[in-house]
């Protein structure tokens, strides 16, 4: 079933707002008495009822609610937003998809765009979490200096910086722990300085490798998200214990 999404539905009327209203009346040619879905964003999935198909504000009465418990680990992935914003925009979409908690975009030596409008990429996080069907609407932070992000990293998480150094480095997936807090550093295509390094370093992150080819910004963005989530994966699987013995 389509997923409509509508924060603030703990309001006494309910309805979808003008955007997901023309959808559901005009794209999916939903009636009165038509049931529908919805999400807020903040972990509640609703069964409803349309009450009045009015395209441009359709209001509903909710029949069911489910609470969906949030994960017990998170998944931030702060990056160097691309020149192109149709890789960013990608990156926004996929990441969602695979189960990112937060995005964060930095300003680097080697940044190539300095401005960065959020309100796209909101709308991309939104359809990606209709698709994907999840509960939970990622947090999308703007653009910052790296070092203002790295003075506002909480101790407790796992920070992770992923770069091309001259050592060696452990992969993502095998540097950590399941059930975690991560935050990992993403940067631009000339990558970090050996200064920007250093000053993450200084600040509790530890350098891994998310594999042995050379990624573009937002494909090493996709694969540091994938590889903590596959790792949540493997941890809950009956055959982990198997596997470590």
């Amino acid at each position: 079933m389509f997923i409509f999404y509508q924060p603030g539905i703990d309001q006494e009327e309910h309805y979808l707002d003008k955007e997901e209203s023309r959808h559901c009346i005009k794209v999916l040619r939903k009636q009165e008495g038509d049931s529908i879905q919805i999400a807020d964003g903040k972990g509640h999935f609703y069964q409803a009822v349309i009450s009045q198909a009015n395209d441009k504000k359709c209001t509903f009465s909710i029949t069911k609610t489910s609470i969906i418990p949030k994960d017990n680990f998170s998944i931030h992935i702060a990056l160097s937003p691309t020149k192109n914003i149709d890789r960013t925009e990608w990156f926004v979409e996929k990441a969602v998809e695979i189960g990112v908690h937060h995005i964060s975009f930095i300003l680097c030596e080697n940044s190539e765009r300095k401005v960065l409008k959020l309100d796209r990429l909101e709308r991309k996080a939104i359809s990606a979490m209709k698709q994907s069907q999840h509960a939970y609407l990622p947090e999308i932070h703007p653009l910052i200096s790296l070092q203002s992000f790295l003075k506002q990293q909480a101790t407790e998480a796992e920070k992770y910086i992923a770069y091309l150094g001259d050592e060696p480095s452990p992969q993502l997936i095998n540097a950590t722990q399941a059930r975690q807090n991560y935050v990992v550093l993403i940067g631009p295509e000339g990558d970090f300085s050996s200064k920007e390094v250093k000053m993450a370093v200084e600040n509790g992150f530890k350098a891994v490798s998310l594999g042995n080819s050379r990624l573009r910004t937002e494909t090493a963005g996709i694969v540091a998200c994938h590889s903590l989530q596959l790792l949540q994966q493997l941890a809950a699987s009956p055959f982990a214990e198997s596997r470590n013995t």
